[in-house]
């Protein structure tokens, strides 16, 4: 098809997300094509530098010659099968590859399709397990604010962001909302930018849950959290010490803790799960989007012993788990994912340091600039906020000078998705130092191109 015929249809027909379609009134979607490692290609054969990693779910770049393979050979053999009652070779070993990355207190798999899901199956799970248990007050959840673990109703009724989630109210289950630990906001950080978190607080912010755990811990079957990093709000990075001290109370109090790693899986923060930073084990643990190295849909939550006995039981007890999934462990979606886990294998999270380092320094550099108020670090993903540096205030929100770096950044062969007026580079692990400082220098100049339109703000 020709590009003119692609934007037709599209403008005619199509209804993306995340997006006020008026936008493109005027304008046009990029047409990509194909892509190779960290870019992408669009119809007219430009390049852009892939900073989101297409959403977050692309951990080894595009077109993975291992993971493309697995897919390859998967085609000749099985396309799809029911998952009830019939199990295949390829779900077996995607797990076997899991449980050695996985401490072996998260032993227990249930498969669905993606990041939502994957929370969806973690909420019905803690809700029936003190069901089964006969502990029938335990119907509340709490979460944190900011917080964004998906789209379905269930997620939404434990989302924090009230952009995306306060017109749904009215069709929500009642849920706790806490403060969440925001470091670069915080009054009892001891440094200038919040980086990887480590502000030399004692997570004081935990007060607010505390009470209300101590308060209300009947009624509570779970928590659950973004591990390290709240990615949605703005990838705002914050103290490990909060996760552990949460842990302490979920244990002391007798309620769940759920981690949604679906963004911070598979190596994004530097460790193969974000928790690992720390030490501790959550009691649900729900995966996605690098599962698969961004090729297919596929989640997973993962969960204990002791809370899969107690749904292990004879049939007319009723204490089965009713849900599932038309495409339920997909065998060529699991292929992807072992393809995935082939590659963390050969060559663990740990050796890529380099680029790690690399990405730092980058980070680091973007906080000399006077239109940064703060700057986050953890793995492979870096974050900056852009201000008025006349002011040294945000801009008006009218402004959506966010949308206008993502704008010119296309025409420096660079995708730079803000959130607001955040900017962001969630990097594939194997990214080589060179394609880091393009990114660096593109994205600069992206933002000072910006800027420089608002000068007139001198006076």
């Amino acid at each position: 098809m020709k590009r003119s015929e692609i934007i037709k249809i599209d403008r005619e027909n199509i209804w993306h997300p995340f997006t006020q379609m008026k936008d493109y009134e005027n304008s046009e979607h990029v047409v990509i094509t194909r892509g190779k490692g960290v870019k992408l290609f669009d119809i007219d054969n430009n390049y852009y530098y892939d900073t989101v990693s297409s959403w977050w779910t692309n951990v080894f770049g595009h077109g993975n010659k291992h993971i493309s393979h697995n897919i390859r050979s998967q085609l000749n053999s099985l396309e799809h099968v029911i998952f009830a009652g019939i199990t295949h070779p390829y779900a077996a070993k995607l797990v076997d590859l899991m449980n050695r990355f996985l401490p072996s207190e998260l032993s227990k798999y249930f498969f669905s399709d993606n990041g939502s899901t994957s929370v969806e199956v973690a909420l019905k799970m803690a809700f029936q397990y003190w069901q089964n248990l006969g502990k029938t007050s335990k119907t509340k959840f709490i979460f944190f604010e900011n917080s964004y673990h998906g789209d379905t109703i269930g997620a939404v009724s434990v989302g924090g962001i009230d952009l995306y989630h306060k017109l749904y109210k009215p069709l929500m289950f009642n849920s706790h909302q806490v403060k969440s630990p925001i470091c670069r906001q915080c009054i009892f950080r001891k440094n200038r930018f919040t980086l990887n978190g480590d502000t030399g607080c004692n997570c004081e912010c935990i007060d607010e849950v505390e009470r209300l755990i101590e308060d209300r811990s009947e009624e509570i079957a779970a928590v659950i959290i973004e591990p390290m990093i709240q990615c949605a709000a703005g990838m705002n990075i914050y103290n490990g010490i909060f996760l552990k001290k949460l842990r302490d109370l979920c244990t002391q109090n007798d309620i769940i803790l759920i981690f949604d790693e679906v963004a911070t899986g598979f190596g994004r923060t530097g460790k193969m799960f974000a928790f690992e930073h720390v030490g501790i084990i959550p009691d649900i643990l729900c995966l996605s989007k690098g599962i698969t190295g961004g090729f297919l849909p596929l989640a997973l939550t993962v969960t204990t012993k002791t809370i899969y006995d107690a749904f292990y039981d004879d049939y007319f007890s009723y204490k089965t788990f009713f849900h599932g999934h038309s495409y339920t462990a997909n065998p060529i979606a699991c292929s992807a994912a072992v393809g995935c886990l082939e590659n963390f294998i050969k060559k663990p999270i740990e050796k890529y340091k380099s680029g790690m380092e690399k990405l730092k320094d980058a980070a680091i550099m973007m906080s000399e600039f006077d239109f940064v108020s703060d700057v986050r670090n953890i793995g492979f993903i870096a974050a900056f906020d852009i201000i008025n540096p006349y002011s040294g205030k945000p801009f008006p929100a009218k402004e959506r000078v966010g949308l206008k770096i993502y704008h010119e950044s296309l025409k420096n062969n660079l995708i730079l998705r803000p959130l607001g007026d955040t900017i962001y580079w969630m990097l594939p692990v194997n990214i080589r130092k060179i394609d880091i400082e393009q990114i660096y220098n593109k994205t600069v100049k992206s933002i000072k191109n910006v800027i420089e339109g608002y000068s007139w703000l001198r006076s």
